[in-house]
């Protein structure tokens, strides 16, 4: 407002300015004052220029996405003691905020003439350790060359992406690399306990998918005909990759654009996107601190 008031003085004059701006004169000139000598600046208006220096390379290393609750967590684990309202009004002042999510469009066309295995999850999305659980969704994304399908495997201890893959067809191969890439990660699976929830699609309740998941001692669940929350965790992810990406980025002209921002983006998701259900940390430090308790543990054994 300062910077305005000074391209627009010799106009429209300070006063009439000031007094339509809803600003006080006083006001317009003690900031003119300190922007010619920065020394004169209270000691809060030096600690905020500080403050916003660091909120906005937070902001910019997180893909501009991080809201105020985020970014507030990103500057505590970095040792910077500030309030979140503080984090708040600067970065109102700053004029940044995060994504909203849209609303959730449906994908997958549920088949409800093949049979298909129970749900064994009930919607409690909830794992003690890493393949326990996994879960898959895929979602569409319209290009200037055609839809373009991208699917995913989530391990839901820490929600973090172990397998994915973009197509162009919605054929069963397409969410079977997924699952073929999610096993590939996980070299060392405890095939017993490990349950793979999907939604009622027919690409997860084909004979490949099945077959693939009996061989490897995968045991596979599906959620209920009608129940919008039978699969949440994975569509969850769907959404944020939608919010993040897809409506962030876009317009998208092919495949090979939506599939190289992907694949930006699961390595941020994995490695560097804080999450509050797992204590806002990462889902590459959440597998990394359960493995070193559970080495702590063998040890004291």
């Amino acid at each position: 407002m300062t910077a305005f008031i000074e391209e627009h003085r010799g106009e429209f004059g300070v006063e009439p300015m000031c007094k339509m701006l809803q600003i006080a004169q006083s006001t317009y000139y003690e900031r003119r004052s300190i922007a010619r000598d920065p020394d004169r600046a209270s000691a809060r208006a030096k600690s905020d220029a500080d403050l916003c220096i660091k909120i906005n390379a937070a902001w910019e290393e997180n893909r501009k996405l991080y809201g105020v609750r985020k970014i507030w967590h990103v500057l505590l684990r970095d040792n910077q003691e500030i309030a979140r309202c503080t984090v708040e009004r600067l970065m109102r002042n700053l004029g940044i905020k995060g994504v909203v999510r849209g609303k959730k469009v449906v994908t997958t066309n549920p088949d409800t003439s093949q049979p298909c295995p129970d749900d064994k999850v009930n919607r409690l999305f909830k794992a003690d350790r890493p393949n326990q659980l996994w879960v898959s969704d895929f979602t569409y994304v319209p290009t200037w060359s055609g839809t373009v399908y991208v699917a995913f495997v989530i391990d839901v201890f820490a929600r973090r992406i172990v397998g994915w893959r973009v197509s162009t067809s919605m054929a069963t191969q397409f969410v079977l690399d997924a699952l073929d890439q999610a096993i590939w990660q996980r070299k060392t699976l405890d095939n017993n306990t490990l349950v793979h929830h999907s939604d009622r699609g027919s690409q997860y309740l084909s004979i490949k998918y099945t077959e693939r998941l009996v061989e490897f001692g995968i045991d596979p669940s599906v959620g209920t005909v009608g129940d919008s929350y039978d699969n949440a965790l994975a569509e969850c992810v769907i959404g944020l990759f939608k919010t993040e990406v897809i409506n962030q980025i876009g317009p998208w002209k092919s495949r090979r654009e939506v599939e190289w921002e992907a694949l930006k983006w699961v390595d941020w998701y994995n490695n560097r996107r804080l999450f509050g259900p797992i204590g806002y940390i990462t889902p590459a430090e959440a597998e990394e601190v359960f493995y070193a308790n559970l080495n702590t543990l063998d040890k004291v054994a």
